[in-house]
């Protein structure tokens, strides 16, 4: 305790910042880039910690960040303001099904393929014969991957959300509104 908080790191000023708000155990915490400064690991530290605060204290977080990791982990309900005028406010993950009413299918192939017979599945987004990136409608993304094991020699296949730096943008695109 003898080092000055001016001679500290920005990720030690933001640990000891989070720890000085939580002090007096707050029932509304207000958190400014709360990951900023800090190593991936303890990005991950943090974000748990507050998770976890939020569920033992229920204790609402309010978060203003541009880091999207920590908005995935933290909210639930997100709102978005551009130029002081509200875009969108409400759940987080019916946003990202408005804007993006697909999934995301990677295909990882034992034998090549070529765009034109992955058509069928989906929106074929990239394939160089091995690898492919579909975007499937999320209502078919279960049925189109079944379909595409049973057809094709698959080595790996993942399912994901589209990335939420493409759904903020989209907002900011004014293509969304709340």
């Amino acid at each position: 305790m003898k080092k000055q908080v001016r001679k500290l790191s920005l990720g030690e000023r933001m640990k000891c910042e989070l720890a000085a708000a939580l002090l007096h155990r707050p029932q509304v915490l207000f958190l400014d880039e709360p990951t900023i400064g800090l190593d991936v690991t303890m990005q991950a530290r943090i974000r748990e910690f507050i998770a976890e605060y939020n569920r033992r204290y229920g204790a609402t977080v309010i978060l203003t960040s541009h880091y999207m990791a920590d908005v995935t982990a933290l909210c639930e309900r997100i709102i978005v303001i551009d130029k002081g005028h509200l875009f969108y406010d409400g759940n987080f993950r019916a946003l990202i099904e408005k804007v993006a009413p697909y999934k995301i299918i990677r295909l990882q192939l034992e034998q090549p393929v070529t765009p034109g017979e992955l058509a069928e599945y989906g929106q074929v987004e990239s394939c160089d014969g091995l690898t492919a990136v579909l975007h499937v409608p999320r209502a078919q993304a279960t049925e189109s991957a079944a379909r595409l094991l049973a057809r094709l020699r698959v080595d790996d296949v993942t399912f994901e959300e589209p990335p939420v730096e493409d759904i903020i943008r989209a907002v900011f695109a004014g293509r969304v509104k709340g």
